[in-house]
């Protein structure tokens, strides 16, 4: 997914796409459950840059250095560029020293 969409006046991101549901209770409970899911997975990532990710009233997310160091983040799109940014070193998710930690520590 590319930045386009936001110059398209698009204001959530992919990631936040919810699926239907019958009840408006039940649906905002899934996205909920959805969201926290994802804020999970993108931690165990972002474990090995000693970097956190919180949910910050289900619309934005904080993300955090062990040094203290935060920014704010709009949607999961932007949250690679800040992490470089926290970190001081580049994040790619395909970096093999990271799938090999990652398969390291699902053991």
């Amino acid at each position: 997914m590319c930045s386009l969409c936001g110059m398209l006046g698009g204001q959530s991101h992919w990631t936040d796409h919810r699926s239907p549901s019958s009840a408006e209770r039940t649906e905002s409970h899934g996205r909920w459950r959805e969201r926290q899911a994802r804020v999970e997975l993108v931690n165990r990532v972002l474990q090995h840059y000693a970097l956190t990710l919180a949910d910050w009233s289900g619309s934005s997310y904080v993300l955090s250095s062990r040094t203290g160091r935060t920014a704010i983040v709009d949607s999961l799109g932007e949250l690679w560029a800040h992490a470089e940014r926290l970190s001081g070193r580049r994040c790619d998710p395909l970096d093999e020293r990271l799938l090999a930690w990652l398969e390291q520590a699902r053991r």
